[in-house]
């Protein structure tokens, strides 16, 4: 028996579980579209249910997939998709952003992001989500690896202070975000969807984490997902296509890492001294 899944808190008041689920690679192949629909759907089941997707996965394959899972259950999911950032012009923003809406099969994305910074200027990509948002065709919006200097110039942009999130790569291999992105957003009340968790199963291999793993009689996955939901107003959001992974992951919200643990963790994952450049997958 699972605990309650803890949450985090938008700025805006919403209030979320604290572990969603990634789709990035889903919807590549027709012969495993069935197995990624059940997958979603278990996630809904079980209350994990922000589901993460990008038109620019599967070139929207991913977007076709959350939303034939999620058709009959709209209440229950809360759908995050990203437009790419060749397509983030105002007028580009919004005709990527219906297309979006069109696979998916909604009226409204619960939160859209900037995947990442391109050339067009924020305050034409920003402008088209304030547009949307008036629209009811997005419910809030946010970005996507995006590092400080990013996040200062948006907040110098009209309405740029309305970002709910900031979707980052960070792990414990990759934990230089908390030297002063990860202070930067928290202090702002930004959440942070944490991707690639336990860096595509790269992690789960770490001796000292399966030592660690062993000793909560627990899997080098899940202790990798515990680490990240202690962090304050963090979402890490694994992505599988097993619902028996499913489950594993969700079993994480179970696991209360020790003084000792943590240390062991920083020994092995030691905690940036100086500032490291954002990383992306």
């Amino acid at each position: 028996m699972n605990d309650q899944i803890p949450t985090i808190t938008l700025p805006s008041g919403k209030i979320l579980p604290a572990l969603g689920l990634g789709t990035w690679m889903m919807g590549e192949t027709a012969t495993a579209a069935s197995d990624e629909i059940a997958t979603v759907r278990a996630a809904l089941d079980i209350g994990m249910t922000v589901v993460d997707t990008a038109e620019i996965y599967a070139d929207g394959g991913s977007e076709s997939i959350v939303g034939k899972a999620i058709k009959g259950r709209r209440d229950e999911a809360f759908v995050v998709s990203k437009v790419a950032p060749w397509n983030a012009s105002q007028a580009g923003t919004i005709a990527a952003c219906e297309a979006s809406l069109k696979r998916l099969g909604i009226e409204c994305i619960d939160l859209y992001l900037l995947h990442w910074r391109g050339e067009y200027p924020l305050q034409e990509t920003v402008a088209a989500f304030d547009t949307l948002k008036r629209q009811g065709k997005i419910g809030a919006w946010g970005v996507s690896n995006f590092d400080v200097a990013d996040m200062e110039e948006l907040w110098t942009v009209e309405n740029g202070d309305q970002c709910q999130v900031n979707q980052i790569l960070y792990n414990l291999g990759r934990r230089g975000v908390e030297f002063d992105l990860l202070p930067w957003c928290q202090a702002r009340g930004v959440s942070i969807m944490a991707y690639s968790p336990i860096e595509q199963g790269r992690l789960v291999k770490h001796p000292e984490l399966v030592a660690v793993a062993k000793a909560n009689q627990a899997t080098p996955a899940q202790i990798a997902l515990a680490f990240l939901l202690e962090r304050e107003n963090v979402m890490p959001i694994p992505k599988t296509k097993s619902i028996s992974r499913l489950q594993e992951n969700l079993s994480s919200i179970d696991i209360d890492l020790s003084d000792e643990d943590l240390q062991r963790l920083d020994a092995a994952f030691p905690p940036p001294e100086r500032k490291v450049q954002l990383q992306m997958l």
